[in-house]
């Protein structure tokens, strides 16, 4: 069954809204679209061309797959022919014209479609697309967290985790590394199961 990974950037209050540019995502006035910019570095690069290693599929939300569209097809380098080389799979709920290479729309029951698309390739990679990753988490249907966590506040903006998160156990999968400007990147699996409870007085008597 292949695994779904979902690649994330947010500000250490939770803000994952428009890492990107300006016009990425203005929904609701928000003022700090493209706040990552000021602090990408070298390692952040590196740690983001080593996680597409194996990746044979993308999988995007309406908004995050229009901007890769209209931007990846007219770029050089190894990333664009990689992204413009991989099946792309789309959640909206409206009917748009996919004109990208390789697009295909989800349909109406995303959740039973992503199950089935399961078995068709090995490493799915969810970018951003963050009103989707909602539904991922909601359902548990991922296999990865890769989390790129950066030394900012922003107070307002999308959430990482929003109200569709149910209880969930993640397993730190290797070493937390920060990079240079501060980024620290965690790279999480999804463990079974429900997160257990416990007295810490009755640990600090044992």
């Amino acid at each position: 069954m292949g695994r779904i990974h979902i690649d994330l950037f947010t500000t250490l209050d939770g803000v994952a809204q428009a890492p990107g540019g300006p016009e990425e995502d203005p929904t609701e006035n928000f003022a700090f679209g493209g706040w990552q910019a000021p602090l990408i570095d070298e390692v952040v690069g590196e740690q983001i061309d080593s996680g597409m290693v194996g990746m044979d599929a993308l999988l995007l939300g309406r908004r995050t797959y229009d901007i890769f569209a209209a931007y990846w097809p007219h770029q050089g380098g190894e990333i664009a022919e990689l992204f413009n080389r991989l099946p792309k799979y789309v959640a909206s709920r409206q009917s748009p014209k996919l004109e990208w290479e390789g697009s295909t729309l989800l349909g109406a029951d995303t959740v039973a479609e992503l199950r089935e698309l399961r078995d068709k390739h090995q490493n799915f990679h969810v970018i951003g697309s963050l009103d989707f990753v909602q539904t991922l988490f909601a359902e548990r249907l991922f296999d990865q967290l890769n989390l790129w966590v950066y030394p900012i506040l922003l107070g307002t903006g999308k959430k990482v985790f929003a109200d569709g998160v149910v209880p969930t156990n993640l397993r730190l999968i290797e070493p937390v590394v920060a990079s240079p400007k501060g980024a620290v990147m965690q790279r999480y699996a999804l463990v079974e199961g429900a997160p257990a409870v416990g007295n810490m007085a009755e640990i600090d008597q044992a």
